[in-house]
């Protein structure tokens, strides 16, 4: 079916926009429109529509005007600080437990590929549920600040800051979740981020969460190396 001459299509968009401000681009929703029945229900419509963006990857599936994206000097250090009204939707591409060391890191990403998570100072064993989020399942709670790697819609990275704990936000999160910023104060090309600026929209891209997981542990190691090689040296 056509998304363009479509009025459930029209209504899915509005959908989307206004609960969940994700702006797919017309490539993206006629694709979707045309493997759906025009007799689906809108709720359900946008019920697959939602999780089939929150796991795709945005610079491919939503609206990269400047709205929508953060601007295009945003990594100009010179600007001491701006506010970034958004909404913005971001996707996480990584993250970085800064309260721990980097074996530490290294024991924790172990801990999780184990199915483990942590309360306090007890290890408990976490199993993911249908109920569970999937962005946030299995999550590391303890730690903390953290350090995220953030992309828009249009290919534009940056990093953040965790000025105070995010819900759902923790070194078992999936890459590739979504997130949506408002009012975030940016300090030289960095976000500064906190619960009342971050809402995690949740998702997953597959292929990213994978290669995260397969070369986080390689590049903590080799910083290792190269820290004991180093400090040898200097001996």
């Amino acid at each position: 079916m056509s998304s363009q001459t479509s009025p459930l299509a029209t209504q899915l968009l509005t959908q989307l926009s206004s609960t969940k401000n994700l702006h797919p681009t017309q490539q993206w929703l006629t694709a979707f429109m045309n493997t759906q029945k025009s007799t689906t229900p809108l709720p359900a419509l946008t019920s697959t529509a939602l999780f089939r963006l929150l796991s795709s990857d945005i610079t491919t599936s939503l609206s990269s005007d400047p709205p929508h994206c953060l601007p295009n000097d945003i990594h100009n250090v010179n600007v001491k600080e701006r506010r970034l009204q958004g909404p913005i939707v971001v996707q996480l591409l990584g993250i970085e437990d800064m309260s721990k060391s980097r074996w530490e890191q290294i024991e924790a990403i172990e801990a999780l590929e184990r199915g483990e998570g942590t309360k306090g100072r007890e290890i408990i064993r976490v199993t993911a549920t249908e109920d569970d989020d999937d962005s946030s399942a299995g999550i590391n709670k303890g730690g903390g600040p953290h350090k995220l790697s953030l992309q828009d819609a249009h290919g534009t990275c940056i990093y953040g800051i965790e000025l105070r704990d995010i819900k759902g936000v923790g070194l078992g999160i999936r890459i590739g979740c979504k997130m949506i910023l408002r009012n975030v104060l940016v300090a030289r090309g960095v976000l500064l981020l906190e619960p009342a600026n971050t809402t995690l929209l949740g998702g997953k891209i597959e292929a990213f969460h994978k290669a995260w997981k397969e070369n986080r542990k390689t590049e903590l190691k080799a910083a290792i190396e190269l820290s004991e090689r180093t400090a040898q040296s200097n001996t």
